[in-house]
């Protein structure tokens, strides 16, 4: 079930795959998110669903639960999961590819057909446009997608992000982009017209992975109305 990204992609973020069969309806693959979930191997490895996976295990430090002091083994346990044939895409942190911690990782997804998500995250705010830029393009050097979310404070922020996605979009770069929080909620419906590839929202909106989630219906409908 490989994920390519060629066209923009929705997926239905959760810890719990049980929910794939609410989210076929609306979503083109689901973000599994085995930082949130229980046995997550345990739980790819019965998958029997119809949506392809991406795979995300979320460090600590971007907004995850994966733990900061066994960062090897959450590295290994995402490197697993690719080899799992539902597994189309895994979800790496910019930081982790630089550092080379997580090289390794990269290569095995890649060795068994998945793409790399290479994504960052700032919860504190925005960089300026050229900084965002520059992490974009970082992104897209290490991942099939280069992805960035920021936390908005004002519209200005998101008309920020739509611009810096807009441009590299141009220039043929493969990007997702988003601004969290209420401030920039509506990025996540309007992102996709500027060229960003994917879109996250979760099945049921009690268990939001993402300050300012849509839930997926809602997202679908959106996205397809604007387009």
């Amino acid at each position: 079930m490989s994920l390519e990204f060629d066209s923009f992609t929705l997926a239905a973020a959760t810890a719990d795959l049980s929910e794939e069969p609410r989210a076929r309806e609306h979503a083109d693959c689901v973000e599994f998110r085995m930082d949130l979930a229980t046995e997550s191997l345990t739980a790819l490895a019965s998958y029997t669903g119809e949506l392809p996976i991406v795979a995300t295990n979320r460090t600590d430090r971007e907004g995850g639960a994966g733990g900061e002091e066994s960062d090897e083994r959450r590295l290994d346990d995402l490197a697993r999961a690719a080899e799992f044939d539902s597994v189309g895409a895994i979800d790496i942190e910019l930081a982790a590819l630089e550092s080379g911690a997580a090289e390794t990782t990269a290569a095995h997804a890649r060795d068994h057909g998945a793409s790399v998500i290479a994504s960052a995250h700032d919860f504190e705010g925005i960089p300026d446009t050229d900084g965002m830029r520059e992490l974009l393009d970082r992104a897209t050097e290490h991942g099939e997608v280069g992805k960035l979310a920021v936390s908005a404070t004002d519209p200005g922020d998101v008309l920020a992000l739509l611009s810096v996605t807009d441009e590299l979009a141009g220039e043929g770069k493969r990007v997702a982009t988003m601004a969290m929080g209420e401030a920039g909620r509506h990025s996540r419906a309007v992102a996709p017209i500027y060229g960003s590839r994917i879109g996250y929202a979760p099945v049921d909106p009690a268990n939001a992975t993402a300050p300012g989630q849509y839930d997926l219906a809602t997202l679908r409908e959106l996205v397809e109305r604007l387009r």
